[in-house]
């Protein structure tokens, strides 16, 4: 069952607005040059710090339709008397939002570094991390979406409290300290089910 979730999911994912994280990942790197100048020197230095952060935008940015579709419509209600533990379900929209932005970000990120003046040795770190990192941040979108759903203006309210996690993450990758990077995204990862599930049985009753 949480293969045939992770599929469904995907699925609608493709079939919505999935490009519009990467739209706008790519508008970051092509509106950077126009906004700090020419300079390849400095382009190529602050072009990693630029694609993460917008890397986190692209994660944050469907979040209002990872949880609260699901939950509106009473899916969640119907996993669980089915038998499905919401920690099992969250760890399918985990694996399903990683799915449908992840790898479309990392091909991204190739003409991205392109227009940041990036090297090959500094686009394959920033693959690299990118790679160990998002995980992370699809963990964390899950799980804030989780803990927001059926709240009011819960898109602001969940960027508010994604960025702030991430924050670790994101220093840890531009530092290229890719092990403690590893340790963080495998965190988060890792706790991320527990919070959302939690998150789920709470918003039912």
């Amino acid at each position: 069952m949480i293969g045939a979730l992770i599929v469904r999911d995907v699925r609608r994912g493709f079939t919505g607005a999935a490009w519009l994280p990467i739209a706008f990942f790519l508008l970051v790197a092509a509106l950077l040059p126009f906004a700090i100048g020419p300079d390849a020197r400095l382009l190529s230095r602050i072009g990693p710090g630029a694609l993460w952060i917008a890397a986190l935008t692209a994660a944050l940015l469907p979040i209002e339709r990872l949880i609260e579709p699901d939950r509106a419509d009473g899916v969640l209600d119907q996993l669980a008397l089915h038998g499905l533990a919401e920690e099992s379900v969250a760890f399918a929209k985990i694996a399903a939002h990683w799915l449908t932005f992840a790898p479309l970000l990392l091909v991204a990120a190739i003409p991205a570094s392109a227009l940041l003046a990036m090297d090959g040795a500094s686009l394959a770190r920033t693959e690299i991390a990118l790679a160990i990192g998002t995980p992370a941040l699809a963990a964390l979108a899950v799980a804030v979406a989780a803990v927001t759903a059926g709240l009011p203006r819960a898109g602001s309210l969940a960027g508010l409290l994604l960025l702030p996690l991430a924050v670790p993450l994101l220093i840890f990758a531009i530092a290229n300290a890719l092990p403690l990077e590893a340790a963080m995204s495998l965190l988060l990862t890792a706790g991320a089910p527990f919070v959302a599930g939690a998150s789920i049985r709470a918003s039912r009753t």
